[in-house]
């Protein structure tokens, strides 16, 4: 791809654009105005002033002015507009900008939008007039075609949205095109990784993917999917949509149709065709042309002609998931649109081209389906990545219409980690919206009805189940009770959830004696289709996990519970990772005691076995040298934990240490590590090591560790950002002994704050090995140090401490009670001798100093030495220091006057000379018990003398290697 960009793009580029004319020019600026708005929003608009003034595009001094108080957004239409002001230069050399920026900020979306330009040429014009204004068609072609859209037009106009029971008892609909909130798509093939639940993985990676699409993922519009895909380099004629449940598959293909069927875009397709594979199901074997007329019957008398251009015609398959056929796109057998077979061959040969060659299909399909399909045969894989904040913000606007509500429901639920983070998903924006709008029309809007609004999603929907229950008690209609329909719909959905299955028919209510004669079952189910062809979904899949889970409580026997647990512990794709929360989730008495007025008693019995199962796997879990797998079970199992709120379980349950280390943790991830550690005050160790954990995690965790000795943080990419919430929780916490911050990057001002800390605390042991620090860091940790009574070791390895500042840091030595302190690895030289010899020549309890693998050799490494014969260091690293036989006078002076140095490391030095005798000398006479000068070439009449200072000190360990 870089290859191709560079050598070939900018050349071929440049030719095409000298090539069109104003009013072409203008057409493709316009036409490209969304993506540049976007590419702009998403990169360094300074780089591109500074690139526009250099080639004398524009004069950009009042533009630097204005980028400096404005959003990205509002910058980049005025640049746009500026440009556009000033005519065809201007144009161009915007784009030559962008092309040569590129090489430099390589955006997918840039290289899109040059690529498409440069591989299509002339021809580019033609393509937008074709979007625009279509194809030229006979006036009774046109006149079908005008039918066939007022048809979808019928069918697209308007969105139907649930309104929470009580308020009416008919959906409500809205015009799309005033009620659609745009949803994120981006280029990806991220299903491929998802052993966990779906909904689960893709909530906890939204943030992370979504900043991806800022460098690395192309974003797409929908009027994008069918133009040049920089991946594939071409315009893809199969297109695969991907998305989990509730995401909006169906919301976004039903705004495409909308917004072909009134001109927006894609005009170059005469006739559009859009189906739901779930109202395929029911056809047996038939032919395209029978396929589409079954849906389409008034095109049946030019169906042929219709098909004689398939290049014209675009077929839209909605949720692949949901299809009774396995279909593999490897193969394809049909050639001729009156053939028949089954309607799954029939999409795979069209997306094969060898049905209809030509053709453009689009299909959308849920993530966990893709993952066993061979999608090589799209050119072109999308994925539904959801709301972003703002468009949360917009949904709950639009779905309470006062701003008062709105703005009290969004603020409950972002303070509440588990519901905002699922609130990606818009069907999960409609549930917890309907479940707050319900309790604030219950009482009044108070500070105690805040706190006691739902926190876990068990909550979440007991609340709404309870509240739709509480709604059809009004409406008693002689049925079946509450209790018996939740029971029948129950194993239902348990039977759906196990075998992968959301769709739902006759058959299977009749099977499971679900009778839907009640107002009750369309509160939780939606019908699809006409008699005697009617599907049935839950409003949504989770509504569906929480009700198998429910029934147990419900309809306890014992034996089916427990052969449940395995069952579903046993499936390794996550399909019932959401419904084993929901089982632990209904054992805290408080959550399910609210569905007691309805149904009845739950069982307490289940709630028994639950919590006994979760002893279990914590049990089976919290043993020594996990691998990841099994720390990414536990992970699970604490959100077990989470949603039960049995704060006495987790405390009897978690032991003292906890090891989660190697395990990505999210946010989310964190605020349930964080419920663990304050509801479990015996855990004394938390290692959580290379976790990747960001400064928003570590905001939500960090509270939480005011009873723990140990933390390990190492190795998680924590910047100097992070320093005052490690500092917020080392304030309050006065039992932490050890802090492992090794293997981050904590330099910068905010460093002050965490030093500053430590003044206050009661940490013995601090590891910062590996932070990249400098010695600008000294005079912080020289802070932090001298008023610190407790700490007793410093690991400070592998940093760049040399500098004028190191002297700060050894001058607090000699006030100091540290008795380890590493410095290793950390590019000291000769010059910072003099500052170490002031640090320990009064230092009364070091006893360890690591010096090894710096640079000391030099006239100052005299003064070091010196220092050391009035030290109480017993044990001195200096291996790897450049040290030759100049040194051996200093070393031999410093060991002979010093009555503590038990251990001296002198490995990877070059000490063999003449001076190397005083050193042997000087051993004669001192109290060292081990030596260790490996990887030293040494002659055979030193190692002859070594052996004979062994036989004269039998107490002396000789190590060499």
């Amino acid at each position: 791809m870089k290859r191709f960009f560079r050598k070939k793009l900018p050349e071929r580029f440049l030719h095409q654009l000298s090539g069109f004319d104003d009013p072409s020019l203008r057409r493709i600026y316009e036409y490209y105005r969304e993506d540049l708005i976007y590419i702009l929003e998403n990169m360094d608009t300074g780089a591109l002033l500074k690139e526009l003034k250099s080639r004398n595009v524009l004069s950009t001094e009042s533009l630097l002015a204005k980028e400096k108080h404005m959003s990205k957004d509002a910058f980049s239409h005025i640049l746009l507009h500026e440009i556009q002001d000033r005519g065809r230069k201007a144009v161009i050399g915007l784009l030559e900008c962008l092309c040569a920026l590129q090489k430099y900020h390589p955006h997918p979306n840039l290289l899109a939008v040059l690529e498409e330009i440069s591989q299509t040429g002339e021809g580019l014009v033609d393509q937008i007039l074709l979007d625009e204004l279509g194809h030229s068609l006979t006036p009774e072609m046109r006149d079908l075609q005008e039918k066939h859209k007022q048809y979808l037009m019928e069918k697209t106009e308007t969105l139907e949205e649930h309104r929470p029971p009580g308020t009416t008892l008919e959906p409500q609909t809205f015009l799309i095109s005033e009620r659609y909130v745009n949803l994120i798509v981006v280029s990806t093939n991220q299903f491929r990784e998802r052993p966990q639940n779906e909904i689960i993985q893709t909530g906890v990676k939204h943030e992370e993917c979504l900043k991806e699409t800022q460098s690395r993922l192309e974003h797409i519009s929908p009027n994008r999917l069918f133009c040049w895909n920089p991946q594939s380099h071409c315009v893809p004629h199969a297109v695969m949509v991907s998305g989990v449940p509730g995401i909006g598959k169906t919301t976004l293909m039903q705004k495409f149709v909308y917004d072909w069927v009134t001109g927006k875009h894609y005009q170059r397709f005469a006739f559009l065709f859009f189906f739901r594979f779930r109202d395929l199901n029911r056809q047996g074997e038939v032919s395209l042309e029978e396929m589409i007329l079954h849906q389409y019957p008034y095109l049946e008398g030019q169906i042929g002609n219709i098909l004689q251009d398939p290049e014209r015609l675009l077929f839209i398959f909605d949720s692949l998931d949901e299809s009774v056929h396995q279909s593999d796109f490897r193969s394809s057998k049909l050639s001729n649109p009156k053939q028949r077979s089954h309607f799954g061959e029939i999409v795979v040969s069209l997306a094969r081209q060898s049905l209809l060659k030509g053709c453009s299909v689009l299909i959308t399909s849920r993530p966990t389906r893709l993952a066993s399909v061979d999608t090589t045969v799209f050119q072109r894989i999308a994925e539904i990545m959801g709301f972003l904040h703002g468009d949360r913000l917009i949904f709950f606007n639009n779905f309470f219409g006062n701003e008062e509500l709105s703005e009290k429901a969004f603020h409950h639920v972002q303070e509440n980690d588990t519901l905002y983070t699922f609130c990606y998903i818009p069907s999960y924006c409609w549930i917890i919206c309907t479940v707050l709008s319900m309790c604030f029309r219950a009482q009044a809007i108070t500070d105690q009805l805040m706190t006691s609004l739902p926190k876990t999603v068990t909550q979440l929907f007991v609340t709404f189940v309870s509240n739709i229950l509480a709604n059809h008690s009004q409406n008693k209609d002689g049925g079946p009770t509450d209790r018996e329909l939740l029971t029948s719909i129950g194993w239902m959905a348990e039977h759906g959830v196990m075998n992968h299955m959301i769709v739902f028919d006759e058959r299977h209510l009749e099977s499971f004696s679900v009778r839907n004669d009640k107002h009750l079952f369309s509160s939780f189910m939606m019908e699809s289709g006409q008699p005697p062809d009617v599907d049935y979904t839950f409003l949504h899949l989770t509504l569906q996990e929480f009700f198998a889970a429910l029934v147990h409580y419900i309809n306890y026997n014992s034996d089916r519970l427990q052969e449940t647990l395995d069952e579903a512990e046993s499936y390794k794709d996550g399909r019932a990772e959401i419904f084993l929360r929901f089982l632990c989730g209904l054992s805290d008495s408080s959550t399910k005691s609210m569905l007691k007025s309805h149904v009845g008693e739950l069982s307490t019995q289940a709630a028994r076995d639950v919590i006994t199962w979760i002893q279990k796997k914590i049990g089976e879990k919290l043993k020594a040298e996990q691998p990841t797998e099994d720390k990414t079970y536990l992970l699970n199992v604490f959100y077990y934990l989470y949603e039960s709120r049995n704060k006495a379980l987790v405390s009897q349950c978690i032991g003292s240490n906890i090891d989660i280390s190697g395990v990505p943790l999210t946010p989310l991830d964190c605020s349930v590590l964080s419920f663990i550690l304050q509801s479990c005050r015996g855990t004394e160790e938390v290692n959580l090591e290379s976790c990747n954990i960001q400064d928003e995690g570590l905001r939500k965790f960090i509270p939480a560790l005011h009873n723990i000795k140990s933390l390990s943080l190492s190795s998680n990419h924590l910047t100097d950002s992070s320093c005052p919430h490690l500092a917020s929780g080392i304030r309050k916490n006065q039992t932490l002994r050890t802090l492992d911050l090794a293997g981050n990057n904590l330099e910068g001002p905010h460093f002050r704050d965490l030093m500053e800390a430590l003044t206050t605390s009661r940490i013995e042991e601090l590891h910062l090995y590996n932070n990249q620090m400098t010695d600008r860091s000294c005079p912080h940790l020289a802070s932090g140090i001298r008023n610190n009574w407790t700490i007793r070791s410093l690991n400070l390895t592998m940093n760049n401490l040399e500098g004028p500042h190191f002297r700060d840091l050894m001058e607090t030595l000699t006030t100091s009670r540290i008795e380890d302190l590493q410095l290793d690895r950390n590019l000291l030289t000769d010059s910072s001798c003099p500052h170490l010899a002031s640090g320990i020549r009064n230092n009364q309890t070091l006893r360890t100093l690591d010096l090894s693998w710096n640079n000391l050799e030099g006239p100052n490494f005299r003064d070091l030495m010196e220092a050391l014969t009035t030290s109480r260091i017993e044990e001195l690293h200096l291996d790897g220091n450049h040290l030759t036989d100049s040194s051996c006078p200093h070393l031999a002076s410093g060991i002979r006057n010093n009555q503590t140095l038990r251990t001296l490391d002198l490995s990877g030095n070059k000490l063999g000379g003449p001076h190397f005798r005083d050193l042997m000398e000087a051993l004669t006479t001192s109290r060292i018990e081990e030596l260790l000068i490996v990887n030293m070439s040494l002659s055979d009449e030193v190692k002859s003398e070594l052996k004979n200072l062994q036989s004269l000190r039998p107490g002396l360990k000789v190590s060499t290697g």
